[in-house]
């Protein structure tokens, strides 16, 4: 049976549950939104300061993903649940990737490495592996296209 003083004090969590869950929409929601404008703003710098258009494209969904985990760690964070282990189970998936990305990753520094450094232009000579002169037709994060 239902009393008055339970009934009371259901209501008073139902309360505090309502306005947590409310909070944490609200923080994800305006997150969100922070997101996308601080990840574009980020995208129009490195535009107009030049830098290449994969990179800046990369940059700004970098940017707008680690907002995101945040934003979305904090809204968890206001409804009450535990957040200290989810960051550590982040962290941990984070190094178990790297790891096991360990040769591919060196592979993107390095083109990454190339895109910010630009030694080469598209068009260019350029002589790989020791198997004669290419010219190169584009740069992206994993490769150089050449041809003949």
């Amino acid at each position: 049976m239902l009393t008055p003083e339970k009934w009371e004090q259901f209501l008073g969590y139902a309360l505090q549950f309502g306005m947590n869950l409310a909070a944490a929409i609200a923080i994800f929601l305006v997150g969100k939104w922070l997101a996308g404008l601080l990840s574009r703003f980020f995208e129009k710098c490195l535009t107009r300061a030049k830098v290449n258009v994969t990179l800046a494209s990369f940059t700004k969904n970098i940017i707008y993903f680690g907002i995101l985990v945040f934003v979305g760690v904090a809204a968890l964070n206001k409804m009450g649940v535990e957040t200290n282990s989810f960051v550590a189970i982040i962290g941990a998936a984070g190094l178990a990737v790297g790891l096991a990305l360990q040769g591919s990753l060196a592979n993107f520094a390095a083109g990454v490495m190339i895109i910010l450094f630009q030694p080469f232009q598209v068009g260019d000579r350029i002589e790989a592996g020791g198997r004669g002169r290419h010219r190169q037709r584009n740069t992206d994060f994993q490769h150089d296209h050449l041809y003949g």
